[in-house]
């Protein structure tokens, strides 16, 4: 904020475009959808120094709201498997003694579902689900000690299709200060505060069955809610080498997020049990408040200002992704989970070309970005590039900023953890067009 000369107050509006493509056993399916958000809010204070009594210039103070990512998104995917449901239910149950499973004496089955999810763990909850889902039963049913189980399903191939939507933000307040040196540094540090809501619903139904099937249809949809908040601080120089040429640095904190979450799930078919409608979005998993710390990350750049005509700049930014946390770590979920992330995650590079034209009082910018895949194979979710392009017009003390911005990334998503390993190949494209105004005073 010490680069600013005046008190300034600005807010940004901005349409998120999202296209997603899914490729899934060879059928291709597309959903767009485009959401409005106010993603910016803020303001900067500048206190110069008219006595000249010290070789610090100004002081500035800056707040500012800045929604970081937008969650907002939907994948549709279709095709016909060879994959069922039902593989997903049995990898649950595999080894889950069928004694536990079963409701006690006057038990509602939304409560035995919970309580099974609480005493036992997720894995056994799903087995419950596939076995009053209709979908699973136990080899021995009198047999309150088997562990061996079979699908209720008959299929060469299932149709299968699989929508996600996913809503929410994960939005930034700052509070920043930052002063000016003689002529030649800018220093700054920022504390940020982060605040966290998610809803991410997939509804899943499978067709298609064999005409001897006991099982001609299933659904199995599952809502996860998350919401928190987080904390991280951020350091920040820029240097001004010559009248041309000028070099920053940037150190950005981890950041420590307390997350909860709690989730719903429901199921059916035609072997479903009488009662299972009484477990649905309404029936809520709690779970205990874990935090997650994200990598820190630097960021170096360089730019050359060519008088009052424009600019040229490059950044660099590095990340290290396998260093990313999940806590306590003596929870043996969690250990897991940050040994797969050690072994999957690695270093991300990104890299950051821009320019501006001035032509009095219009600029016209442009930029390119290019930013490597988080994960080892660079497959479960590919590198992105972006380009971006916009303008501006200054009428007095007033601005206004249209920006043009358009990206794109491949990935592959997998519907369930187990059972259903063919994933869909998403191809990623998100447009957005951003209007900012800008009033300095």
């Amino acid at each position: 904020s010490a680069v600013f000369n005046f008190s300034t107050f600005g807010v940004t509006g901005s349409n998120y475009n999202r296209d997603n493509q899914a490729s899934y056993f060879n059928s291709i399916n597309s959903n767009e959808s485009n959401y409005l958000e106010i993603n910016q809010v803020g303001g900067v204070f500048v206190f110069n120094n008219r006595s000249g009594s010290s070789d610090w210039k100004k002081l500035a103070l800056a707040i500012n709201y800045d929604l970081v990512q937008n969650f907002d998104n939907e994948v549709f995917a279709a095709g016909n498997s060879t994959q069922g449901i039902d593989n997903y239910f049995l990898g649950a149950a595999e080894g889950v003694p069928f004694g536990q499973l079963l409701l006690r004496d006057g038990e509602f089955i939304e409560d035995a579902y919970l309580d099974i999810g609480s005493s036992l763990g997720f894995t056994e909850q799903q087995a419950f689900l596939g076995y009053y889902g209709g979908i699973i039963d136990p080899v021995d049913p009198d047999d309150d000690n088997n562990t061996s189980y079979i699908s209720n399903a008959s299929y060469s191939n299932v149709n299968q299709e699989f929508y996600q939507s996913t809503s929410g933000y994960n939005g930034k307040f700052t509070v920043n200060m930052a002063s000016q040196y003689k002529e030649q540094l800018y220093l700054g540090a920022s504390l940020n505060f982060h605040t966290v809501l998610m809803d991410k619903v997939t509804f899943f139904d499978e067709r298609g069955y064999d005409a001897d099937s006991e099982i001609q249809f299933t659904t199995f949809d599952n809502l996860l809610h998350t919401e928190g908040s987080g904390f991280s601080f951020s350091l920040g120089a820029i240097a001004k080498l010559t009248e041309q040429i000028r070099v920053g640095g940037s150190y950005q904190s981890p950041t420590w997020y307390r997350l909860t979450d709690d989730t719903s799930q429901r199921i059916n078919s035609d072997l479903a049990d009488v009662d299972i409608s009484f477990i649905d979005f309404n029936i809520v998993n709690l779970f205990e408040q874990y935090t997650i710390k994200t990598p820190s990350k630097l960021t170096g750049s360089v730019a050359m200002v060519f008088g009052k005509d424009g600019l040229l700049s490059f950044d660099y930014g590095y990340q290290d992704m396998s260093e990313a946390e999940l806590r306590p770590t003596a929870d043996p979920f969690f250990n897991a989970q940050n040994q797969d992330i050690q072994n999957r995650l690695g270093a991300v590079n990104t890299y950051r070309l821009g320019g501006e034209y001035r032509i009095d009082q219009l600029s016209l910018r442009a930029g390119y970005r290019f930013e490597e895949s988080p994960f080892e194979d660079g497959s479960t979710i590919g590198d992105l590039s972006g380009y971006s392009a916009g303008l501006g017009y200054t009428f007095g003390p007033n601005r206004l900023d249209l920006a043009f911005s358009r990206s794109e990334r491949d990935s592959s998503q997998q519907f369930f953890d187990i059972g259903l390993t063919t994933p869909a190949n998403i191809q990623a494209v998100n447009t957005n067009v951003s209007l900012g105004y800008t009033l300095s005073f």
